[in-house]
């Protein structure tokens, strides 16, 4: 008899667990509240904020192309036309994985379902009617929610989260992004590339608290002429109704006490979606983050219940989701599997794109680990100069003693795209020579990685910085 298993959630991290579990025959129910497989990433987070920052990179670069000697006409935005192609990408992704997921067999059922004991679920169907699931395991990857601040509570509608911001109710003439992450830098950015003065608080000291700062100094110089304000160490202190606005008030030295704004996203990070209906009914913790805690396989203290994705912990990254779905599923399957990367890269899609993987000068400074950074500009870049897009670097973390490459940090126009070598060089424990000697195709963006792993040798090609001895 085959192993049969649930997964509640149909988000990256679900639907790559029932996909897999299904290509190793066991017989898979998966539980999704959508249409077709895709979660939060493919409805309403990484799939559609992707294709609106692609159009803002086109408006900004036919502004730039001026520069080149190419002079366009002033963009004219069609918001319901831009709306509809936003959702065109979405449609044609999530009915491909509900397509695939016919395809492997995968019993797919839209609604909402509660725990009933271990092994067993009830969903309430969309479509009407109920239908129990008796299994022998159960995957959580139940995904996460944007946060809200009760303090800043205000039913309007013209204050926004990511998936409001995301549906463009129209293009506002100004906006405040609430939280300089990466989620309201992304968003931020789109508005302000469609004609809407974007200003920016951030309650730390600088915008994208966790990345390091050489990489996030690039990115704010552009910021710093896209935005309209950017006020750092600031605190939204309350928000109210006002004629065709909200106004906000202010906390912090160089910010106003009070500015009306025609639209406000707030955008200050995701909760976990732990609080499963009947999971009180197992042995599962929550603990005091509110993620819900996991060994090694991704297994509860529920022997039948495994977590993934965004509810099991941070970082809540989609492709983190997707590769501990195949851990769980490797681990019910009865294989050799933990979850234990040397690498989870991330990426803020701004312009520039700033990405990172492995160790942060940040990271190794806390820890108090010695290591030597190795820096390329990419002012000595011939593939950025001919592009025009010098504002960008890339970064080595080096292990000074054994030359292992521990951390890989990028930013630059498509740094996104270029972070995956710096992962695989960390996995694989590749050392600064291995990246010198590899070849790299010229002229690419890709060869400042090599010219990185040059430099820490005082070796490389374009710039000339003798290593100190």
């Amino acid at each position: 008899m085959a192993t049969r298993v649930a997964v509640l959630g149909a988000g990256p991290g679900g639907y790559a667990a029932a996909f897999y579990a299904a290509d190793l025959g066991m017989e898979v129910t998966l539980i999704g509240e959508e249409k077709n497989p895709g979660g939060v990433c493919l409805y309403k987070g990484c799939i559609p904020s992707k294709a609106l920052l692609h159009v803002a990179k086109v408006v900004d670069e036919a502004h730039h192309a001026t520069e080149w000697g190419v002079t366009f006409g002033e963009p004219k935005v069609d918001v319901d036309q831009l709306r509809a192609y936003k959702n065109r990408v979405v449609e044609k992704l999530t009915s491909g994985t509900g397509q695939v997921a016919k395809l492997r067999k995968v019993h797919y059922v839209q609604g909402r379902a509660s725990i009933v004991d271990p092994t067993t679920l009830r969903v309430q169907k969309s479509e009407g009617g109920e239908e129990t699931v008796s299994v022998d395991y159960v995957i959580l990857a139940t995904g996460s929610h944007p946060t809200r601040i009760p303090s800043l509570s205000l039913d309007s509608p013209r204050v926004l989260d990511s998936t409001g911001a995301l549906d463009l109710p129209e293009i506002p003439k100004t906006m405040l992004v609430i939280g300089g992450g990466y989620i309201g830098l992304e968003l931020g950015s789109v508005y302000a590339a469609l004609g809407t003065k974007v200003s920016v608080v951030e309650m730390t000291p600088g915008l994208l608290p966790g990345a390091d700062r050489d990489l996030v100094r690039i990115l704010n110089q552009r910021a710093e002429k896209v935005f309209e304000k950017i006020h750092l160490s600031t605190k939204v202190t309350g928000m109210k109704d006002a004629k065709a606005g909200v106004t906000v008030n202010f906390e912090g030295e160089g910010a106003p006490a009070e500015a009306t704004f025609d639209y406000v996203l707030v955008a200050i990070g995701r909760r976990p979606n732990a609080a499963v209906e009947g999971l009180e009914r197992t042995k599962v913790k929550v603990n005091a983050k509110g993620f819900i805690e996991t060994d090694a396989q991704r297994r509860t203290a529920e022997p039948t219940m495994f977590a993934i994705g965004d509810v099991a912990g941070e970082p809540m990254l989609a492709h983190k989701a997707s590769h501990e779905a195949r851990v769980a599923v490797d681990a019910i399957a009865g294989h050799k599997a933990v979850f234990e990367p040397a690498a989870i890269p991330a990426v803020v899609f701004t312009d520039p794109e700033i990405a990172w993987a492995g160790l942060t000068e940040a990271d190794a400074e806390k820890q108090g680990l010695t290591v030597e950074v190795a820096r390329f500009p990419w002012g000595a870049s011939g593939r950025a100069i001919a592009i025009d897009r010098v504002d960008g670097m890339t970064k080595l973390v080096i292990d000074p003693k054994t030359e292992r490459i521990l951390g890989v940090g990028i930013v630059g126009s498509g740094a996104g795209e270029l972070i995956s070598e710096g992962v695989l060089a960390i996995e694989m424990g590749a050392t600064a020579s291995d990246v010198k000697l590899t070849i790299h195709p010229h002229p690419t963006l890709t060869e400042t990685v090599m010219e990185a792993a040059e430099q820490f040798f005082g070796q490389a090609t374009h710039v000339y910085k003798p290593k100190r001895k």
